[in-house]
């Protein structure tokens, strides 16, 4: 009830309005001697880990650089001969593309195609697994490459900026494929395709990428398109990107470009963890 609520609510409000609203404050200086009370008191209220920032807390200038830190050297190994998972989150959904149908929540379905923007690249990935990864605001949020290989475009696509937490997933219809995202395409070493596609969310001041300017919840609302020739070429555990608050990313892996593991809804996984596994290695898809 109290989600159905908060949906019908947001359904009233200037979502992008409050979004660049909470980015250009988030942005904003933290004179350097709250610095640290600030930022550790933000981690206890969230639970996130000061503790594995790069830089001593007071180096970062704002709310926003610290909420968008990278971590110290180390901290996530990437495991050998897998995909990886791209980012710290909590698992949403995980299953196998079938005509063009993925799992939002239970009881809920969205197209694949309306993910993309597009019915050519989604029938790429039919038969192919996926899984849906959350980020909360306790999560290292920047956002890394699955498996090595080459992005050959990048696609903006405006839309509404719905929260992305369990009430906005049960109870908006499409919300992944109506909110607005990047879809990223990426054609592994190995072989076959990956979608990796940053959702925005209500709060999230924009998504960004390191290799373009290309961002969401921006005032030139019109889909825009960047195809890269030469593509841009990544090793796996690169950046490919940030959140400027908790967000999500859904990956979609082709079945020539290897598996998702199975993996448990609720499951926290890390960046660099094991997911799945490049085709010379994955069991068939069932």
């Amino acid at each position: 009830m109290l989600g159905r609520l908060l949906i019908l609510l947001l359904s009233v409000l200037p979502k992008h309005a409050l979004s660049r609203a909470a980015g250009w404050l988030a942005g904003h200086t933290v004179p350097v001697g709250m610095r640290g009370a600030v930022y550790r008191g933000y981690s206890r209220l969230f639970g996130a880990k000061p503790e594995e920032a790069a830089l001593p807390l007071e180096a970062y200038a704002s709310i926003n650089a610290f909420f968008t830190r990278e971590l110290k050297p180390g901290l996530r190994p990437l495991a050998p001969q897998a995909i990886v998972s791209p980012v710290d989150a909590a698992v949403g959904a995980y299953g196998i593309v079938e005509r063009d149908t993925l799992v939002q929540a239970k009881g809920r379905h969205y197209s694949l195609a309306a993910l993309l923007g597009s019915k050519t690249l989604a029938d790429r990935f039919e038969g192919g697994t996926y899984t849906t990864l959350y980020l909360s605001p306790k999560d290292y949020h920047r956002i890394h490459v699955p498996t090595s290989g080459a992005i050959t475009t990048a696609t903006y696509i405006p839309g509404e900026l719905w929260p992305v937490n369990v009430a906005a997933v049960t109870h908006v219809a499409d919300l992944f494929a109506v909110n607005e995202r990047i879809v990223v395409m990426l054609e592994p070493a190995h072989g076959g395709h990956m979608a990796i596609v940053p959702v925005g969310a209500t709060m999230v001041g924009m998504t960004r990428l390191v290799f373009d300017d290309l961002h969401t919840n921006a005032r030139r609302r019109e889909v825009q398109t960047r195809h890269y020739d030469p593509p841009v070429r990544l090793q796996a555990g690169d950046q490919l990107g940030h959140f400027e608050f908790g967000s999500t990313v859904v990956l979609v892996c082709s079945r020539e470009a290897g598996t998702i593991e199975p993996l448990r809804l609720g499951d926290p996984v890390r960046m660099g963890q094991r997911i799945g596994v490049p085709p010379q290695h994955a069991d068939p898809v069932q």
